[in-house]
């Protein structure tokens, strides 16, 4: 949906997201704060704000360009953190399910929320389901590199993959890329344990050799190790959940290892710390240049509408930008591109099923 789009939605009586105010460990506070600020930085969206109506309300005082940018839906209940999805599932007035039934309905373009990620996979699975073609969608993270932001997914919503899974999850990548980096031709690796051709396991190479058969081989990179993440060796790093989600937890815990020795480091003694004033604004700049704020926003990718996940923990400025996320895809119309990029690899999928069926029978190409 284009931004010209999205405003004739609001005549409509639709929205460009629906927000789950009630998910997160400090909402409805930082989600209405946050919202405050999106609406700043995209004033032509709307928003269904889905929650209790008396707290969002009173809320919604102190935030003038949030009230005016939303409507309250009433939710009566709202799921916990450490709610198991089985329980959320039989939870229909929840907040969290009226936002995304909001999607299903059309209603909204897509839905952002805070909340418990088991139970937003789930329901969103469910509610929303996959477009057609896909599989299994997957959750895709922005990061920075070393040459600049890296796209990285499956980042937990798959334990296992096969080859099929794999190649879907570079096509998604590849449009997630476009649609909210802004790259025209972003690079695509797969993640391995060497670079070497013969490295890895059949999934892997089969999916390689599909990869560099497929409308984006030319942006195929090949196999990529742990390091290559954040030297930024490609722009998308593709690989299964389990592994996907064991190397952000390593990079989220070897961040703060480092930023724990650096602060440590300064209050040494009288002299670090009149060095610390010396170099504080290129820590300041450091500081920005790496704030998990700005990468907040994990996408289900591959569903039947924009779902986003923030933090649980973050605060309104990381929560204003996993609604900036939800916006981007939105505006750039990712939905429709995917099912472009979808239709180009059946092609080719097709095309490499035919020629090994006619290998196995004899016969040559």
């Amino acid at each position: 949906m284009t931004v010209a789009g999205m405003l004739e939605g609001v005549e409509q009586g639709t929205y460009s997201l629906a927000i789950d105010a009630m998910g997160g460990d400090r909402a409805p506070d930082i989600v209405v704060e946050g919202m405050d600020i999106a609406s700043e930085r995209h004033p032509q969206a709307r928003f269904l704000l889905v929650g209790d109506e008396v707290k969002l309300a009173a809320l919604l005082k102190r935030y003038k360009r949030a009230a005016k940018s939303c409507t309250i839906k009433h939710a009566a209940d709202a799921i916990s953190g450490d709610m198991k999805p089985s329980v959320a599932l039989r939870m229909r007035q929840s907040s969290m399910r009226l936002a995304i039934d909001a999607v299903a309905q059309g209603a909204a373009s897509g839905v952002v929320s805070a909340g418990n990620t088991g139970a937003l996979l789930t329901l969103a699975k469910i509610v929303l389901k996959t477009l057609p073609g896909i599989d299994r969608p997957a959750m895709a993270a922005i990061g920075p590199s070393a040459r600049g932001d890296v796209v990285m997914l499956d980042l937990g919503a798959n334990v296992s993959c096969d080859t099929r899974n794999l190649v879907e999850f570079a096509v998604m990548g590849d449009v997630f890329a476009r649609t909210v980096l802004g790259l025209t031709a972003p690079t695509i690796g797969l993640l391995n344990v060497g670079s070497e051709e013969m490295k890895g396991d059949e999934t892997l190479r089969r999916a390689a050799d599909l990869l560099r058969a497929s409308h984006i081989g030319p942006q195929f990179h090949g196999f990529v190790e742990g390091h290559d993440i954040a030297a930024g060796t490609t722009d998308v790093i593709v690989t299964d959940g389990f592994t996907g989600n064991i190397a952000l937890k390593s990079i989220e815990g070897t961040a703060k290892l480092y930023t724990g020795f650096v602060r440590d480091a300064f209050r040494t003694s009288t002299f670090a710390k009149i060095g610390y004033l010396f170099a504080s604004g290129a820590w300041n700049k450091l500081r920005q240049r790496v704030d998990p704020r700005r990468y907040n926003g994990g996408v289900f990718l591959g569903l039947d509408g924009v779902c986003v996940k923030s933090h649980g923990g973050t605060d309104d400025l990381g929560f204003a930008y996993a609604i900036g996320v939800a916006v981007d895809l939105v505006r750039y119309e990712y939905k429709n591109k995917l099912v472009e990029g979808l239709a180009k690899l059946r092609h080719v999928a097709s095309t490499a099923e035919a020629l090994e069926a006619l290998q196995a029978s004899g016969g040559s190409a």
